[in-house]
């Protein structure tokens, strides 16, 4: 799925490469790895060596959107580092923009764009296309790692939309149903208490509901609809 994702994202963005990873929280580095238009070779040098020598990924994987990594280090910068030239630079990679996907606040996969020296830098335009497409990535991520799994499938991010979420207030409602504490969720998705308390209060409005205990109970439902 995620090839194909990235068949079309190359079309669509006038891009040349493309790699995609899963996160493994417990190992902490980047597995499952599908490519188009990069060597095998340089993939397994990035999985040994530079995935733990990145300058750029760890900034980009916190971030809930798409990002052109000319936005987190400067080109010229990036282009003096031994990832840039050792890593990048043996396939062609330039200009890159990133995109991570993330269920109940863990990464589930994401999307590494590249174009070559001969193209343009990604634009805030590229970037909300891609941002455009990250809600139906999610789900199908989502989906694919149900079948493997045998997980209940339905998220709150699968059905925001209908109850007018947005995607912060449906990521905290799914991390909600998994039981953890204002404390942890606040350390997953890197915001305040005082945050969280806001997202709870239009989480419960919206919704309709009023205890944490029914959310659970809402998404069994829905799910026994589908």
């Amino acid at each position: 799925m995620r090839q194909r994702v990235g068949t079309k994202l190359l079309e669509l963005l006038k891009a040349d490469y493309f790699a995609s990873y899963i996160w493994d929280e417990d190992r902490q580095e980047f597995v499952s790895c599908v490519q188009i238009n990069m060597s095998d070779d340089n993939l397994r040098s990035y999985e040994s060596y530079f995935q733990f020598r990145d300058p750029i990924t760890p900034t980009l994987q916190k971030r809930r959107k798409a990002t052109p990594v000319s936005e987190i280090m400067r080109h010229d910068k990036l282009v003096r580092t031994e990832f840039y030239n050792d890593f990048l630079a043996q396939d062609g990679l330039c200009f890159g923009l990133n995109f991570f996907a993330y269920d109940r606040g863990d990464n589930i996969g994401d999307l590494r764009i590249w174009r070559g020296a001969d193209r343009e830098d990604f634009s805030q335009r590229d970037a909300e296309i891609v941002d455009a497409i990250g809600p139906s990535l999610v789900n199908a991520l989502i989906r694919a790692r149900a079948q493997e799994t045998s997980m209940p499938s339905l998220r709150f991010v699968q059905i925001a939309d209908a109850l007018d979420f947005t995607r912060r207030e449906a990521e905290v409602a799914d991390l909600l149903v998994t039981g953890l504490s204002d404390d942890e969720i606040c350390q997953k998705l890197g915001f305040s208490k005082p945050t969280l308390r806001s997202h709870i209060s239009a989480i419960f409005r919206k919704s309709g509901l009023n205890r944490r205990t029914q959310l659970a109970q809402f998404l069994a439902e829905q799910n026994h609809h589908l």
